[in-house]
């Protein structure tokens, strides 16, 4: 048995309101691992020149933070599904950036209004990941890139996760619902007329890619 869309989104909620006030604490338990990205996304960005870039499922908005730092000139907009993580964000007043309640599944912004599009250890939670694959080739600009952050297992790992171990965990109020493979990617990759430009398993189990428009 599988969740309904609405399901997975509220499960989500429901988790991340409780981490949002503790989620860039030192001693945050699993999401020490999420941040353990941003270097890997930062040094990605430094290798383009971009003036709008967009965060989905930003959490409380570390990486924008960093950025804001690094290029103090740029504009950013940081959107998550979980209120509470939006308020955290806004309380940090960063120059430069707004934030946003939205579902990432529904990006609504105009077509070619980003540079960069980053998504960082929130892709595995998406229901409906086509649509924001088609999101994205729609906000981004010609040339444009999404920096894809996530998980990332062995195939035969990966078999037993998506197909034994997660509908079982399903049953018990657990909300990820997909761990992806190189083909996965590609295949939504081909159906939003995107680019997989690169694909790698990187240290403590990390997949990082770059999809071009």
């Amino acid at each position: 048995m599988r969740y309904s869309t609405k399901k997975f989104k509220d499960l989500s909620k429901k988790e991340f309101t409780k981490a949002a006030e503790k989620y860039e604490w030192k001693n945050a338990g699993v999401y020490k691992i999420c941040r353990a990205d941003y270097p890997d996304i930062l040094a990605e960005i430094k290798k383009e020149d971009f003036n709008d870039l967009l965060d989905v499922w930003c959490w409380t908005g570390p990486i924008l933070s960093l950025l804001t730092q690094e290029f103090p000139d740029k504009h950013y907009v940081g959107l998550d599904l979980t209120p509470k993580m939006i308020e955290v964000a806004q309380k940090k007043k960063l120059k430069n950036v707004e934030f946003i309640v939205w579902d990432a599944e529904d990006l609504p912004f105009k077509e070619n209004s980003f540079d960069i599009v980053i998504c960082s250890q929130s892709f595995h939670h998406y229901p409906n990941p086509q649509k924001f694959f088609d999101g994205v080739s729609k906000v981004l600009r010609p040339g444009g890139k999404l920096i894809l952050r996530d998980m990332h297992l062995w195939k035969l790992l990966s078999y037993f996760v998506n197909y034994i171990e997660l509908p079982f965990l399903n049953r018990l109020w657990y909300w990820d619902v997909k761990i992806y493979t190189k083909s996965d990617l590609q295949k939504l990759c081909d159906n939003s007329w995107l680019t997989l430009e690169s694909f790698e398993h990187r240290w403590m189990l990390k997949l990082h890619a770059v999809i071009r428009k």
